[in-house]
């Protein structure tokens, strides 16, 4: 079987984090099976196109055409590649130089809608005592009771996932209303638009290939209570907005088993070797999650809503002049 085509898109919307965008494309640049192209979608940040432009012309740089946020921006970046596959990457996370390779070798089998790889942390200033792994999806990583194996999965994490672009363009892309803007700590995008791909194509897989990683960066900013407490209750506000729109037994199919397994077996292991602020952090993370879902499911129009039909969104190319300027 011929190998599918691979564009793979970065999205960034800061200069503050343009040391993360440069070190993710010399990850994708440094690839064993390199891409066919690398599509860098700005949001809604000129003074970062026009620096991106002159540090990496060979990349297809676009600006996002839709609504600020990670949702606008990865729909511009699939209006814009033209791969088979499109591989999403976070700016502030660099790939495995076989994460490609790896990502690609599950496409053989036709039935493999989307394959998504292991996230690991890389702590700026360390790991915090308190904070438990178990919580690592707080920034935006992989977490004890996740797959460790090769198998299917329910939904991948944002900072390192794929699809087959026909099947997500045929899905109408990522929701808008759903998503991170800006520094906001809201998400489930990735959740929803998966879900929704494997209703729409019943008998498809999602698989989970440990072999692809990424490593994200967590800032130390992202290593502060107020920041944990504040993603955990998003987090709860997200899956209540997800679970109007899908219904709650396959929005929280995961965080059931999470709650019933992950989290007890956490708690007890903290209190046996005395670790009273991961015990506490964990009872935390937990309640700020349940009630951010309890106050979202509360909210006017969480309800059932199917995705709206939608053509594809057309990625703004930056202008030959704009590749021309200096920053």
């Amino acid at each position: 079987m011929t190998t599918p085509t691979l564009s793979v898109v970065i999205c960034s919307y800061t200069m503050a984090r343009w040391d993360d965008v440069r070190a993710a494309l010399a990850s994708v640049r440094a690839q064993q099976r390199p891409p066919e192209e690398v599509v860098l979608v700005v949001d809604h940040c000129p003074e970062l196109a026009e620096r991106l432009a002159r540090h990496d012309p060979d990349a297809r740089l676009v600006l996002s055409a839709e609504r600020p946020g990670v949702s606008g921006a990865r729909n511009t970046g699939l209006a814009a590649a033209s791969g088979e596959i499109l591989a999403f990457l976070d700016d502030d996370a660099v790939a495995e130089p076989d994460w490609t390779r790896q990502l690609l070798a599950p496409y053989r089998d036709p039935a493999v809608l989307g394959v998504g790889g292991l996230v690991t942390s890389w702590w700026e200033r360390g790991r915090p005592g308190w904070f438990p792994p178990e919580f690592d999806w707080v920034v935006g990583c992989s977490y004890p009771g996740s797959p460790e194996h090769t198998s299917a999965v329910r939904n991948f994490i944002g900072a390192n996932m794929s699809f087959r672009r026909a099947a997500v363009v045929a899905a109408g892309g990522f929701r808008s209303d759903l998503g991170r803007v800006g520094t906001s700590p809201y998400g489930c995008e990735e959740t929803e638009l998966c879900l929704r791909l494997t209703a729409l194509h019943p008998g498809a897989e999602l698989r989970y290939e440990p072999s692809a990683v990424v490593r994200q960066h967590v800032p130390p900013a992202r290593a502060k209570v107020s920041y944990f407490v504040s993603r955990c209750y998003a987090e709860g506000r997200s899956k209540a907005r997800v679970a109007g729109y899908t219904g709650t037994r396959s929005a929280l199919a995961s965080e059931r088993r999470y709650l019933r397994r992950t989290i007890p077996a956490a708690f007890g292991r903290s209190l046996g070797q005395r670790r009273w602020a991961a015990a506490g952090a964990l009872l935390g993370g937990v309640s700020a999650t349940v009630v951010g879902y309890a106050g979202g499911r509360l909210a006017p129009g969480v309800r059932p809503v199917a995705a709206p039909a939608r053509p594809e969104p057309e990625a703004e190319p930056v202008s030959p002049a704009a590749r021309g300027r200096t920053t």
